[in-house]
């Protein structure tokens, strides 16, 4: 099977925007691992929340399908201006930010908010998916893998070492989603 260089180049950007995505999860994580969790609770929050980076962005491409059929070549656009809106937000808020306090439940309906607000990033780039060609089978299972494993690797962290890495983690996502949302713009 010969693999072809936009295939590639496709994989290593879907992979660059997964890695963007975790950084919330891998960002709050640490600061909910400073909680000193169990590891089973480590596990469970982390599989949640991969969960959720595949069930968001599902639905943020579904919505985009719909909304394609109606506004035609414009999706595009639009599509990479939600990409640049989403980085600027998370630029914004890794700069702006106070120390975070962990308050979070780890456990039932406080798990299910933590997992939804940490994918909701996702829920917006699936919509930008669902508006632009792009293999989405590749794209969710990757945001799945991605978000999971870096919620569990900042949750591991938190427990080890503390927040110092968590405050630029944010910023580094911001700035790979504006660039991937400029590639889609030219």
């Amino acid at each position: 099977m010969d693999i072809s260089l936009f295939q590639w180049g496709q994989f290593i950007t879907l992979l660059l925007i997964s890695l963007a995505l975790g950084m919330d999860a891998f960002s709050l994580g640490i600061g909910v691992g400073m909680g000193k969790l169990r590891l089973r609770e480590v596990l469970s929050i982390s599989t949640t929340i991969g969960l959720f980076h595949v069930a968001m962005p599902l639905l943020g491409i579904w919505i985009g399908h719909t909304l394609s059929s109606v506004v035609g070549d414009i999706a595009i656009l639009i599509g990479g201006g939600v990409l640049i809106a989403l980085g600027i937000h998370m630029l914004w808020s890794g700069f702006t930010q106070e120390e975070k306090q962990s308050q979070l439940y780890t456990k039932g309906f406080g798990l299910i908010l933590f997992a939804v607000s940490v994918s909701l990033d996702a829920l917006s780039v699936g919509f930008s998916f669902g508006l632009i060609e792009v293999n989405q089978l590749l794209a969710v299972t990757l945001f799945g893998v991605t978000g999971g494993l870096m919620a569990g690797c900042g949750l591991m962290i938190g427990r080890s070492f503390g927040g110092w890495l968590g405050d630029y983690s944010e910023i580094i996502g911001g700035v790979i989603l504006i660039l991937f949302g400029c590639k889609f713009l030219w």
